[in-house]
């Protein structure tokens, strides 16, 4: 017996550092009593988990054992950024020491560990169960990783978990359950995986359970009924199966349920309507069916949040919510609700957000229209977006009397009629208005002109008449004007040239007559269209267009236009579309238009232009369609690029034209010279024509016998390489099946070519793949020769921060449609852009960076550049730099993406032309790459340095608090010299606060001047001239030194 109690003794000191056993006989005795009445109960109680490690609490709990157990907590500490460990030292007592607290009754033991905020890095030692006395634990948005210990389940007195927002991985220790003090319970924000353990249901006094975006799986178990206590169960953006657990209605006392994004599946339980205490309710993003309960507002009286966005719902949307008066948010659009659109919605006082887009309802008569007046009620309504129904009938006034606090209002895709009312001047917060298409008649009132908020006016495809109100030119802030397919006469005002933020104008198909005002074409930052086709416009293209240098897409075309196409039309170097068909041009081709080197679309036809057609347009590499036909051109068709593709040339009507290819069936040109030389002269042909087909065999063959010579010296290589090095081959079918059909449901992002769809691969060998898969939209013009560049670019690339991918795919769909795609792994934290300027968040909380998260990303995005300018089998420029294509790893990794405009270039030389019109994102490009056809490494280095700042400062070069003026590089140049006050990014200074006045003051200024030093260097990035911008690997240096200073352990 001795010898077995020793032995425990032993285990005991080696996995809990307990104090040592002292040799006296009385205290041997002791620890034989202690050592007795602790094991033999906990083995009686735990022989199903003995094969699990199991950690003896020491023979006595005391202030020894708290401070050792502290100690071992600090040296699993690997980053301590803010000096928090600074004061666990032998010159303060413990119960001093930051973030430790004790208590009042045994004051020498610790009660509380609060260190929430601090940017930690670590992993959570067992040795926290030798706090035995612990009520509350806080080790919120910090970097702790690795698993959950199970020890933790001896904190007998443990009333509050808190391990959000940290990188915690593995499965939620069911031992927990042990605890049954707990009260909260929140591990959301993490990595964790497995099941929720059904013994959480058996916490009596559980009121906080929040699990939100983890990695769970399995079915959400119907134990959690027993925690009758629960107030708040989050378990948003998991990996579950199955359906809702009809048992959670009954947990009565519930007040936050929110199941979204889920992967849900069946019909709402109708025991949840029975939650009478609910107030938030989340069911969006999942696969659910059926349709709401009829007495839903009675039954959830007190519901102030509803979201059921997303899913597969119908029937018509209860009239009784309007009992549930508290009601600030409804959501339930993406579904198919049918029916009315209850009438008296305006006695919910505090609604603020009415979102039914996307559904079935509809309004028969009038009366079927008093929701909308009811509205004027909602006095903080902010967003109503009833938008792709089946609404119909007149536009009612009311329309003007709903609250000012209205910011969107969208009606668009719907069949309504009637006119815009003039008091819609009332609507002073209206930032996007959106009535189109529909049937809307009448004029335009003047009065629009006074809701100078507006960033979007769209009223296309309507019957509007009338003139275009010049008051437009107020909206100083207007983004996107789009009044296309109407029927306006009258001019353009020339007013609109005030609209300086304009980026797309959209005129297009209307009755507009005059000339074009040269105002037009001082709006520097029109950059997507400009659209003033399908009118009766007349007068000649003021010269001032080449002012337009930002613009992509420019279409004249059926108007009255004439003169000669100007010069300085060939300025706009970043043009992709250029239509100026069925006008009265005239005069030649002009030779600066040969600067339009990213050209792909080019219509002069039916003008009366003349003289040659210029060769440099067989020059352009992604001109595709050139159409020329019915003008007057004469000469030799050149016969390069574009000429030699049948179905992309158009020269008919030119009666004066020879030559070109042989596919465009032209007469051959009449050689001049005199008679006696004909018979010489066609000697000559046929030998130069011999001779030339000569050459180009030889040159075949030499070519042949290189590539058989480099794959035969390549042959052995490939042999050794193993199938996991080989990407993986991948059908339409089998993305069509990961995706659910490319369904909107699982459609997570879009850009310039394409949609970026979440998917789950199946793997027959392993677990199934979370993938992200890229369609490239091959009707928008360019995603082909992105989808070749990407492919180009992957073939040649790998580095630990640029995004990996796993295949592509080049087929065709089932409509016998080409499809090209590109399959990543799929990255959960989403975009940086979705970091620094996330959208509207659930009550939860907003994702935030933490300064040093923010210092490692920029250190793995300089990485990523450094490798691609310097270190890759064929160096590269990336062309298109800003956070919305750096993606975040698990483990918040920078990871580069979306090589689609990239740039091969020549070792010996940094730079290179480019062949896409428009080279990256306005605000990030370099100034000289919006002036030259030329992009380099320069160019990249600029575009990182506008990232740098905007991943400090929080703000977008583009951000709308800019005024005339002001960029981001002046802003964050002005703040420097004034202090970064009102620079930084307010969450820096939010997150990571101290508890002293004094300590709070230290911190922030470490971050200011943390923050500075990095701005600098986003100064130096962004120098107008190319050659003074600081070289890339020195940028990673200089990070690396601000890194170690300010973050050293």
């Amino acid at each position: 017996m001795p010898y077995q109690t020793c032995a425990h003794a032993a285990m005991c000191s080696s996995f809990l550092l307990c104090p040592k056993v002292a040799t006296s006989s009385s205290t041997t005795v002791l620890i034989l009593l202690l050592l007795f009445f602790f094991i033999i109960p906990h083995h009686h109680h735990h022989l199903h988990a003995m094969s699990a490690p199991v950690s003896i609490l020491p023979p006595k709990h005391n202030n020894v054992t708290d401070l050792s157990s502290l100690l071992v907590f600090k040296s699993k500490i690997s980053l301590d950024p803010h000096g928090v460990f600074a004061t666990w030292n032998d010159t303060l007592p413990f119960c001093r020491w930051q973030g430790v607290v004790c208590g009042h009754r045994h004051p020498e033991r610790v009660v509380s560990l609060n260190l929430t905020s601090f940017d930690l890095v670590g992993a959570l030692p067992p040795h926290l169960a030798n706090l035995t006395f612990l009520r509350t634990i806080d080790f919120s948005a910090n970097d702790f990783q690795g698993p959950i210990p199970q020890e933790l389940s001896r904190l007998s007195r443990l009333q509050d978990l808190d391990l959000s927002h940290n990188s915690l991985s593995g499965m939620i220790p069911w031992e927990i359950s042990h605890c049954l003090g707990l009260q909260t319970i929140d591990m959301s924000y993490n990595k964790l995986g497995g099941f929720i353990p059904t013994e959480f249901g058996s916490l009596p006094s559980l009121h906080f359970l929040h699990l939100t975006n983890n990695s769970i799986t399995g079915e959400i178990p119907a134990s959690l009924s027993n925690a009758s206590s629960l107030n708040i169960l989050g378990l948003s953006f998991n990996r579950f199966s199955g359906g809702i657990p009809p048992s959670l209605g009954e947990l009565s006392l519930l007040k936050v349920l929110s199941l979204g994004g889920d992967n849900l599946e069946g019909s709402i339980p109708p025991s949840l309507w029975n939650l009478s205490s609910l107030e938030y309710l989340h069911l969006g993003f999942n696969q659910l069916k059926g349709s709401l309960p009829q007495d839903l507002g009675q039954t959830l009286p007190h519901l102030k949040h509803l979201y059921a966005y997303s899913n597969k719902m119908h029937g018509p949307i209860p009239i009784s919510l309007l009992n549930a008066s508290q009601l600030s948010d409804i959501d339930l659009s993406e579904n198919n609700f049918i029916g009315r659109i209850p009438p008296n919605l305006g006695s919910l006082q505090y609604l603020s957000v009415l979102i039914l887009y996307d559904n079935q309802l509809e309004t028969r008569d009038p009366l079927d229209w008093r929701f909308l007046t009811s509205l004027s009620n909602c006095t903080i309504l902010e967003r109503l977006l009833i938008d792709h129904n089946n609404l119909g009938g007149l536009l009612p006034k009311a329309i003007a009397n709903i609250s000012t606090t209205l910011r969107w209002l969208s009606m668009a895709h719907n069949s309504i009629e009637g006119s815009i009312p003039p008091e819609i001047e009332n609507l002073v917060g209206l930032e996007y208005f959106d009535l189109g298409p529909n049937f809307l008649s009448g004029h335009i009132p003047a009065s629009i002109g006074l809701l100078k908020n507006l960033h979007l006016i769209d009223l296309s495809f309507n019957n509007l008449s009338g003139e275009i109100p010049s008051t437009i030119g107020n909206l100083l802030q207007l983004n996107e004007l789009f009044l296309d397919f109407n029927n306006f006469n009258g001019s353009i005002p020339s007013s609109l040239g005030n609209c300086k933020t304009l980026e797309l104008l959209n005129l297009r198909n209307n009755k507009l007559t005059g000339t074009i005002p040269k105002e037009i074409f001082s709006i520097f930052s029109l950059s997507v269209q400009l659209l003033f086709d399908e009118n009766q416009l007349t007068g000649t293209i003021p010269p001032e267009i080449g002012n337009l240098i930002n613009i992509g897409h420019i279409r004249l075309s059926r108007n009255k236009l004439s003169g000669e196409i100007p010069n300085s039309l060939g300025k706009c170097q970043v043009l992709q579309i250029l239509r100026l068909d069925r006008n009265f041009f005239e005069g030649s081709i002009p030779a600066s238009l040969s600067a339009l080197k990213g050209l792909q679309e080019l219509d002069l036809s039916q003008n009366n232009l003349s003289g040659k057609i210029p060769t440099f347009l067989g020059d352009f590499p992604d001109l595709h369609d050139l159409n020329l036909s019915f003008n007057n051109f004469e000469g030799e068709v050149p016969r390069t690029g574009v000429f030699k593709n049948k179905s992309g040339i158009s020269v008919l009507g030119n009666e004066k034209l020879c030559g070109g290819d042989p596919i465009l069936h032209l007469p051959i040109c009449a050689f001049l010279g005199p008679k006696k030389n004909h018979k010489s002269l066609k000697l000559t042909v046929i030998i130069t024509i011999f001779s030339g087909s000569l050459c180009l065999f030889l040159l075949f063959l030499f070519v042949a016998f290189r590539r058989w010579i480099r794959q035969r010296s390549r042959r052995k290589p490939m042999e050794n390489y193993t199938i996991k090095e080989q990407h993986i081959s991948i059908s339409y079918a089998e993305l069509f099946k990961a995706t659910n059909g490319f369904s909107e449901e699982n459609l997570v992002g879009s850009g310039n070519f394409g949609f970026v769809y979440r998917g789950m691969l199946d793997d027959h060998e392993n677990d199934a793949k979370v993938i992200a898969v890229k369609v490239f939209n091959l009707q928008q013009l360019g995603a082909l020769k992105s989808f070749v560049t990407e492919c180009d670019a992957f073939r040649n690339i790998r580095h630990r921060n640029l995004i990996k991918i796993l295949t592509a795919c080049s087929s065709v769909d089932f409509k016998g449609n080409d499809f090209k795609a590109m399959v990543f792994e799929f990255k959960a934290n989403g975009s940086l852009e979705s970091w620094l300027h996330p959208e509207e968040n659930d009550p939860f909380g907003l994702k935030t960076l933490k300064l040093m998260q923010r210092i490692n990303i920029a250190m793995d995005v300089a990485s990523a550049l450094e490798y691609l300018h310097h270190h890759s089998q064929v160096p590269i420029i990336h062309c298109d730099l800003k956070p919305s294509n750096i993606l975040l790893d698990d483990d918040m990794t920078a990871l580069v993406s979306d090589f689609g405009l990239a740039r091969f270039i020549d070792k010996s030389i940094t730079s290179s032309t480019s062949s896409f019109g428009i080279k990256g994102t306005i605000g990030y490009i370099a100034p000289e790459c919006g002036m030259t056809n030329n992009v380099s490494t320069h160019g990249d280095v600029y575009s990182y340095g506008i990232l740098l700042m905007e991943l400090f400062t929080g703000k977008r070069p583009t951000d709308g608090t800019f005024k005339e003026g002001i960029t981001l590089r002046t802003f964050v140049k002005d703040g420097l010299s004034e202090g970064l006050i009102s620079t930084i990014d307010e969450c820096l200074l939010s997150n990571g606060v101290q508890a002293s006045d004094h300590s709070q003051t230290i911190n922030h200024a470490k971050t200011f001047e943390c923050v500075s030093l990095v701005l600098r260097i986003g100064l130096l990035c962004t120098n107008d001239l190319p050659m003074e911008r600081m070289e890339i690997k020195k940028v990673r240096n200089e990070l690396n030194d601000i890194k170690n200073k300010f973050f050293r352990k």
